[in-house]
Order: C-alpha cells, then sequence, then structure tokens
C-alpha cells in the first residue's frame, strides 16, 4: 500500500532508543546523534521506493556526517511477513549500498511507533538538541531521473545545523506502509 508521511509539528524531541544491528551491536539515541544534529530514516531493503532512492540517500548521508551530522537508518517491517527485510538480508543490502551509518532492527517495532513512522522511506531531521526540524522526503526526484534533483533532506539539515530551524515547505515522503505484525 502507497503512502505518504503526515505532517507533523516540529520541536517534539527524539525518543530514546537502544536497538541492535544485523550483527547485534547495539547502538542508543546517543551513539547516534551528531553534534549539530540527526537524521533518522526508516527504511527496508525490498520497498521499490527505498530501492529507488538509496544510492542518493547513501550520498547524501556522507555529507552529511562530514558536516557533524548523525545519521542512522531503521527497519520496523515485521521480517517474518517480509523475509527480504531479514537482519541477514539488512547487512547485505548496507554492504552493496556502502551505508556509512548504522542500520538497526526495530525488532518489537516500538520505535517506528514511537516514531509516527508510517513508510519506507520515512525521514526525520533533528536539530543539535534532538528535537524535530524537518519530517519530509529526500528529493523532488522520487522514482524519476534524479538529475537535476533538489536536495530536501540534505539541504534541510544543512540549515537546521547552521540555524536550528528546519525549512518551512516540507513535502512528505511516500513510500510502501510498514508491515506491522
Amino acid at each position: 500500500m502507497l503512502l505518504e508521511t503526515l505532517n507533523v509539528e516540529s520541536g517534539w524531541q527524539a525518543a530514546d532508543f537502544t536497538l541492535a544491528d544485523a550483527d547485534g551491536k547495539e547502538y542508543s539515541l546517543a551513539d547516534v546523534k551528531g553534534e549539530k544534529g540527526l537524521v533518522v530514516a526508516f527504511i527496508c531493503n525490498h520497498c521499490p521506493y527505498v530501492q529507488a532512492i538509496i544510492d542518493r540517500f547513501v550520498e547524501d548521508a556522507k555529507a552529511l556526517q562530514a558536516q557533524g551530522v548523525g545519521v542512522v537508518a531503521i527497519n520496523s517491517n515485521d521480517y517474518r511477513f517480509v523475509p527480504e527485510d531479514s537482519p541477514p538480508m539488512m547487512k547485505r543490502f548496507a554492504a552493496q549500498h556502502g551505508f556509512s551509518f548504522p542500520y538497526l532492527v526495530d525488532e518489537d517495532q516500538s520505535v517506528g511507533k514511537t516514531y509516527g513512522a508510517v513508510c519506507t522511506p520515512d525521514f526525520f531531521g533533528f536539530d543539535s538538541k534532538g528535537q524535530l526540524q524537518y519530517r519530509g522526503r529526500l528529493d523532488d526526484a522520487r522514482m524519476g531521473d534524479p538529475t537535476g534533483r533538489k536536495t530536501e533532506l540534505l539541504d534541510a539539515l544543512r540549515q537546521i545545523a547552521q540555524g536550528g530551524i528546519g525549512p518551512e515547505e516540507q513535502y512528505p515522503s511516500m513510500g510502501c506502509s510498514i508491515k506491522w505484525s
């Protein structure tokens, strides 16, 4: 089912979590937060929308990390329902696309529910204090040709890192519904 993210009020505090990657290494919110902010991306392996944007996301994530913004990807899908999203497949997906950030398993789906994630991909951008300043899409290319794309997430987080406030105009992300158990 195709869904779009909801508009949410900026300023709510990032919820703490402790989740493990596919190898069992645990990460908390404090471990992934950067000095100038944080991107929390809810993704999965099998979604065609994620597959269409993943290389652009990884490229933008590396640019943000170089500027002091932390990045984490979280898979909240019930992988018993969608085996392609299992931890071993997550590890392979991350290696295949050169992730420079942790890709974590939300085993009980509590983090996805706490954050209000609805689809994959779903992007949340937080300022240095952990307050939400961006909820939107990666860019304006969607499933199409990324040539000349407007890097909305990258630009928003750069703006947040410099001034603490996200852009007024934010467009919802679109993707596959999260597979809740």
